[in-house]
């Protein structure tokens, strides 16, 4: 993994910026036009060719921006698509998803632990080939504002199926949930629901593959936090300087400038370990181990970013009028969705676990 951007990704960078801290209107459809939908995923298809590392430099700069979540949940659908479906699926949903035509959400994990993969619907397959879900997904993020979801669900021997259901059909109910921050999920309850289409034919779908896809999210999530973090910290630099006290601005003081160095190096340190993360799964790896890294690291700092925020700003920084709430709430969130710094410690006892399967598996190998 490079350590260093390159001119383009410094560009990209740029240029999400720009365009995120613009105000625009219709801040969808001018990311849509921009491609940020597409990040990662094949030209044929309307993406950009690129990787999802671009992908992750949108999630960051969304992260200092408090950018839409809705366009994570819409890119992390296409992204599942990718890695679960076939051509088939490919040309009938990408070019939706990535021209901003229609908004997409994903329920292929636990939402309080994202290595737990486990289908959650029943999957019933009737004598013509068509199927049919049942079955309640929690905490569904963005499914209000969402036209198709990409789910699972497990057939009759047990085995785990992909889908993709249009929100709109027939026996689809959904029970909005209380959020901070501006997040918007629901309690989706599925009744018998025809499905739209079925990835890979039916294929019954692996347990690393959903893994990958639940980690992506996980990581592009641990990137909007270093965003998140990184915008606090540059706030909260400026205020130092402008607030006085003993005749002289807190930015002066030993104290503020060990907790804004402590700030910058924690953050510093998830940045990496997240875009080690997102750089791997980009090379088709599950990458348990650095996810569980960039997870502890991202929901660990951001928390610490805030507080030391907050404390900084004095009694200003908990006044609504600062703003400075809306990053904390969406840190609060942020960091626990699919798991945090607790849950993904957990990942890294998978990790060893898959090592050592691996490990037996070319020994019986090398016997033969």
């Amino acid at each position: 993994m490079k350590l260093v951007a390159s001119q383009d990704e410094r560009d990209l960078a740029s240029s999400l910026r720009g365009l995120l801290g613009a105000g625009r209107a219709d801040l969808w459809g001018d990311l849509a036009a921009a491609g940020v939908m597409g990040l990662g995923l094949p030209e044929c298809y309307g993406g950009s060719g690129g990787t999802l590392s671009d992908l992750g430099i949108f999630a960051r700069e969304a992260g200092r921006a408090l950018g839409p979540v809705r366009v994570h949940s819409t890119a992390i659908a296409g992204y599942a698509l990718y890695v679960l479906g076939g051509e088939k699926s490919w040309a009938r949903w990408l070019p939706e998803l990535t021209a901003g035509r229609i908004a997409g959400t994903t329920a292929l994990w636990n939402p309080n632990d994202a290595s737990d993969v486990t289908a959650t619907m029943r999957a019933d397959q009737a004598k013509d080939g068509s199927w049919r879900l049942t079955g309640t997904a929690d905490f569904v993020a963005d499914a209000d504002t969402a036209d198709v979801i990409v789910v699972t669900g497990f057939d009759k021997h047990g085995s785990t199926v992909g889908f993709v259901v249009r929100l709109g059909n027939e026996g689809v109910t959904l029970r909005p949930l209380a959020l901070m921050g501006g997040h918007h999920a629901s309690v989706v309850r599925f009744d018998d629901v025809p499905v739209d289409d079925v990835l890979g034919d039916g294929s019954p779908l692996g347990r690393d593959e959903l893994r990958r896809v639940a980690n992506a999210a996980v990581t592009l999530a641990s990137l909007d936090l270093v965003g998140i973090g990184e915008a606090v910290m540059e706030r909260t630099v400026r205020y130092t300087t402008l607030r006085h006290q003993f005749g002289r601005p807190i930015a002066s003081f030993q104290a503020a400038q060990h907790i804004v160095a402590d700030m910058h190096i924690a953050l510093s340190a998830a940045r990496l370990a997240a875009q080690s993360a997102v750089h791997a799964i980009a090379q088709g790896r599950t990458a348990i181990r650095e996810t569980a890294v960039a997870r502890i690291q991202s929901a660990t700092a951001a928390k610490w970013a805030t507080l030391d925020a907050h404390q900084l700003h004095g009694g200003m920084g908990y006044v609504v009028d600062t703003d400075l709430y809306l990053w904390s709430e969406r840190a609060r969130v942020l960091s626990t969705l699919g798991g945090g710094a607790d849950i993904a410690a957990a990942w890294l006892d998978d990790d060893v676990v898959s090592r050592a399967a691996v490990g037996d598996r070319l020994r019986r190998k090398d016997g033969q």
